[in-house]
């Protein structure tokens, strides 16, 4: 893409941009759900926002780069094209000393020993055997689920309400306006009186309050945990939307330009500790080890559809509704609020486990753990891989 210019073929930047939204797609389910796997129970809602964190860095370094006194220019912007690479490469040089996923060498491989030696690795000493017997646990209860496919998930019973809730938080997450409010935002800024060649200063603070407050989310989420956060974050983007469609429609009267900027930066702030980065976390925790990849591609679906579908229809129901295509945004933010508090389970400090059965009860099916089979999986000399395979062969 940084030669396209130089080429002049604007085909080139067409296909890395398809190329490019690949890797986004494959990365944004698969690095939370890598880092959810292989982070200790009591770390793993701060480590599954840190990805959250990063996107938020990245969108205010493209904002601060992409300003027209630094690489938004006629003659800057190859570069800031090319820079994309940078990323990508320091990913290729650092990603092979990263060790695999334990639960995943455990549960879908079988090698207990290649699991231990990755949890040492990450955790920095060797008595590593709690984790190891509650990834065994796991690997039982998983024992009657199978291997999960995507039509599996729709249809297993078990999982009923824990899909029904990672598609409604996805759909939430995007739906409830969040590039519909950034696009809006330079008007906003304009209407308030700020000068057309400052708006995008005022714009990069917007991004640096996105970076600060999912800052403060990686902070508090194992303090508060995640229901809270969520119910608290589209809550704040509901009453948002709801007062910014009032001072958008009054903005006649002096002073509510003003009020407008302060609902996008409030809406911002709403969406950064719990709209944006909590949902990815909770599919992390309410799904098992058998169950997650497919429904992190259920997920990353729905998100990535719902995201094509503001973009896609917004611009046609600012032309139609004006203003109050923003009170659209607040009902759903509204329903998603509802549906969280009448469903959505508290997941802070447990295993997977522990919220497994939380919701097998929802669910109404009983999950039933045999002690002893667990006691003894740790008491017998049996090596792991080889109890296994003698239970595979009986």
């Amino acid at each position: 893409m940084g030669a396209s210019k130089a080429a002049k073929t604007f085909e080139v930047i067409i296909v890395c941009r398809i190329i490019i939204g690949i890797c986004a797609g494959l990365s944004s389910n698969v690095v939370p759900m890598y880092l959810g796997e292989m982070s200790p129970k009591n770390l793993r809602g701060a480590v599954g926002v840190v990805p959250q964190l990063f996107i938020t860095i990245g969108i205010l370094t493209a904002q601060i780069l992409g300003m027209r006194m630094i690489l938004g220019s006629s003659d800057g912007w190859p570069v800031l094209l090319g820079l994309t690479g940078v990323p990508a490469a320091l990913q290729l040089l650092l990603l092979p000393f990263f060790p695999e996923s334990p639960r995943y060498l455990l549960i879908q491989k079988g090698d207990e020993e290649g699991a231990k030696a990755a949890l040492k690795k990450l955790r920095g000493w060797d008595d590593v055997e709690d984790e190891m017997e509650e990834m065994r646990q796991e690997d039982l209860a998983e024992k009657a689920e199978g291997r999960m496919s995507v039509i599996t998930l729709f249809t297993y019973r078990g999982l009923r309400w824990q899909l029904i809730s990672i598609i409604v938080m996805m759909m939430g997450q995007q739906l409830s306006g969040v590039n519909a409010v950034y696009y809006y935002a330079d008007r906003i800024y304009e209407n308030a009186g700020v000068a057309k060649d400052q708006v995008q200063f005022v714009t990069a603070g917007t991004g640096a309050v996105n970076v600060v407050m999912t800052m403060l989310a990686v902070l508090i989420v194992e303090a508060l945990g995640r229901r809270i956060l969520l119910l608290l974050g589209f809550g704040i983007c509901c009453v948002s939307c709801a007062v910014l469609t009032l001072a958008l429609n009054l903005k006649t009267i002096e002073w509510m330009p003003y009020l407008s900027i302060a609902c996008v930066i409030c809406y911002v702030i709403g969406h950064a500790i719990g709209a944006s980065p909590i949902p990815s976390v909770m599919i992390i925790e309410m799904f098992l080890q058998s169950s997650r990849p497919a429904a992190f591609m259920v997920g990353g679906s729905v998100h990535w559809l719902s995201n094509f579908t503001v973009g896609l229809v917004f611009s046609y129901m600012e032309e139609g509704l004006g203003p109050y295509c923003f009170l659209i945004f607040c009902g759903i933010c509204l329903a998603t609020v509802i549906y969280i508090f009448l469903i959505v389970p508290e997941t802070k400090n447990k295993t997977f486990m522990e919220i497994n059965q939380i919701m097998a009860k929802r669910n109404g099916i009983e999950v039933e753990a045999n002690k002893e089979e667990l006691k003894d999986f740790t008491e017998d000399s049996v090596p792991y891989s080889k109890k296994v395979e003698a239970n595979s062969t009986l």
